[in-house]
C-alpha cells in the first residue's frame, strides 16, 4: 500500500480536488491511503476566527465562519451532483454550526485555551476530507472518510501535541487495514489527533506532512507521497532565483536539514518515522502529475556538486548572553539552555566561548519574557531582522576547503555567526535578512552553473 498526502492548495477548490480524485484513481493497484489538509488559507482563518472570539469579537469571529461556510457549501456545489450535495449539505451545516456554537462559547468565556484553540483548528482536516471523500465517491472511487481522532493518539500537549506510536500503529492496522482489504479508500485529515480520553489535538502547523508519514511508518508503507503545488525539492526558492533546479533525488538527512532551515515544501518532521521504517518519500506536484518530482531516501546516489540546495530562513533573532562574571562556571551554559527550555523557544544555531554565547531563535514573541529570564544569569542583548542561510550536501564530510569556497564569493558581506561540523552536512551562517537574494543568488550560480544530470534536473 500507499500513502498519498495532499495539501492545501491540492485540494484548496473544486479544480484542485478534482485533479486530486484522478490523480487517486491512477493509484488505486497500489491501494492508497489519502491524508488531506484543510483547503488552503483555511487554517489561518479558523486561528483568526478563534483569536477574535477569545478577544470577545463574536461579530467578527462569526462573519470569518459565514465566509468558511459559504467556500465550502460553493465547493461542494461544484463538486457534486444534486442528490449527493443535497446529503452532503446537511452534514456541512451541521459541522458550521457546531463551529459557531463553539465560538459563541468562546466569545462568552473571554479566554481561548490551546485546548479550545485545537478544537477550532481541526475544523478545516475534518471538512476537506469530508468533502474530498463524497468528491472522490461521485467520481467511481469506492473512499470512505476515516476520522483521525479515531487513529492518530497523542499525549495531551495542545498546540504541538506528540504522537503515541504504540497507540497509534494499533489504532491504524485497526481502522484501515480492513477498509485496504476490502479494495476501499481510506480518507483522512492530517494535522489532527486525539488524546487516549478522546480531547482532539493537533500535531503542529504543517503537520499533515507529519500525519501521512505516521500513517505509512505504522501500515508498513511502500511509498510516501507528498502532493504539492511545486515540481519537487529546489536547489533554492526559485522565487528568489530563477535559476533553481529540481532535485531528482536527496538523501532523508539532506532533506531535513533543508526543511528545517526554511524550504517549504517538505515539513521538517515528515521525514523522522519514513526514516526509521526506511521509506521513501515523494515530493510531486498535483498540477503536474507526469513530472517525476523528488525521491528522498534514506541513501542518494553520489553528486559531483558540493551542495544538493541552499535554504534561507528569515525573521530569526539573535540572542547575545554575555557574563563576564561566570567565566568558566560549572552550570552556566545549563542554567541558559534551561531558560530557553522554560519559555519553549527551540533553537537554531548556537556559538559560544569563554564568556558568552549567542544562539538564534525564530520565536520572536517570546523574546522579551525569555531575556529578562536570562537576565538574572548575564548581561543580555538580541537583534532581529537576521536570516540563516544553511548550505546542504552530503560532500561536505569529506571536502576540505569548502568553507574557504563559500565565503570568498561574500567576502563584502556582513556574516554574524558561523556553524559546521555540528552537522557533516550542512554549512550554515547567519547574516542580515535584506542580504538574502542577492547572497542565495551569488552562490547559487557558484555552485549550481554545471549540474550533475543524476541527481537534477
Amino acid at each position: 500500500m500507499i500513502v498519498m498526502k495532499f495539501g492545501g492548495t491540492s485540494v484548496e477548490d473544486a479544480a484542485a480536488i478534482e485533479r486530486a480524485a484522478a490523480i487517486v484513481k491512477g493509484r488505486l493497484p497500489q491501494k492508497p491511503v489519502v491524508v488531506v489538509s484543510a483547503m488552503a488559507k483555511v487554517t489561518d482563518q479558523l486561528l483568526a476566527m478563534g483569536s477574535a472570539a477569545g478577544a470577545g469579537d463574536r461579530e467578527t469571529a462569526l462573519k470569518l465562519a459565514r465566509s468558511l461556510r459559504e467556500r465550502h457549501y460553493n465547493t461542494a456545489g461544484e463538486l457534486l451532483g444534486t442528490g449527493i450535495f443535497t446529503r452532503f449539505h446537511s452534514e456541512l451545516e451541521a459541522d458550521f454550526d457546531s463551529l459557531d456554537e463553539l465560538l459563541r462559547g468562546i466569545t462568552a468565556v473571554g479566554e481561548l485555551t490551546p485546548r479550545t484553540s485545537d478544537l477550532v483548528a481541526a475544523y478545516g482536516e475534518l471538512l476537506s476530507s469530508k468533502l474530498a471523500t463524497a468528491a472522490f465517491s461521485a467520481r467511481g472511487l469506492d473512499a470512505t472518510m476515516v476520522d483521525s481522532r479515531e487513529c492518530i493518539v497523542t499525549d495531551g500537549t495542545h498546540t504541538r501535541a506528540t504522537p503515541l506510536f504504540e497507540d497509534t500503529n494499533h489504532q491504524l492496522r485497526e481502522r484501515l487495514q480492513p477498509l485496504l482489504n476490502a479494495g476501499r479508500v481510506p480518507v483522512m485529515g492530517g494535522f489532527i489527533g486525539s488524546t487516549k480520553a478522546g480531547v482532539t489535538t493537533t500535531i503542529g502547523r504543517g503537520g499533515s506532512d507529519f500525519s501521512a508519514a505516521i500513517v505509512g511508518a505504522g501500515l508498513g508503507a511502500e511509498r510516501i507521497e507528498i502532493w504539492t503545488d511545486v515540481d519537487g525539492l529546489m536547489t533554492t526558492d526559485p522565487n528568489v532565483c530563477a535559476e533553481a533546479r529540481r532535485i531528482k533525488v536527496i538523501s532523508f538527512d539532506e532533506a531535513a536539514e533543508l526543511a528545517y532551515f526554511g524550504a517549504k515544501v517538505l515539513h521538517p518532521a515528515t521525514v523522522l518515522p519514513a526514516v526509521r521504517n526506511n521509506i521513501p518519500v515523494y515530493i510531486l506536484n498535483s498540477r503536474n502529475a507526469a513530472c517525476e518530482g523528488t525521491r528522498i531516501t534514506a541513501r542518494a546516489p553520489h553528486c559531483r556538486n558540493f551542495f544538493k540546495a541552499i535554504a534561507a530562513k528569515k525573521r530569526i533573532t539573535i540572542v547575545d548572553v554575555a557574563a563576564p562574571r561566570m567565566l568558566l562556571a560549572h552550570g552556566f551554559l545549563k542554567a541558559i539552555f534551561e531558560a530557553f527550555d522554560r519559555h519553549r523557544v527551540p533553537v537554531d544555531v548556537v556559538s559560544t566561548s569563554e564568556v558568552s554565547v549567542s544562539l538564534t531563535v525564530d520565536s520572536n514573541e517570546s523574546i522579551p519574557a525569555l531575556a529578562a529570564d536570562l537576565a538574572k544569569l548575564a548581561d543580555v542583548k538580541y537583534e532581529g531582522r537576521k536570516a540563516i542561510v544553511c548550505l546542504v550536501g552530503e560532500n561536505l564530510r569529506e571536502t576540505p576547503g569548502i568553507a574557504a569556497r563559500v565565503f570568498s564569493e561574500l567576502q563584502d558581506v556582513k556574516i554574524r555567526m558561523i556553524s559546521q561540523g555540528a552537522s557533516e552536512i550542512n554549512l550554515t551562517f547567519v547574516i542580515e535578512e535584506d542580504a538574502v537574494p542577492e547572497v542565495v543568488r551569488r552562490l547559487h550560480k557558484t555552485f549550481f552553473s554545471d549540474v550533475d544530470p543524476e541527481v537534477f534536473a
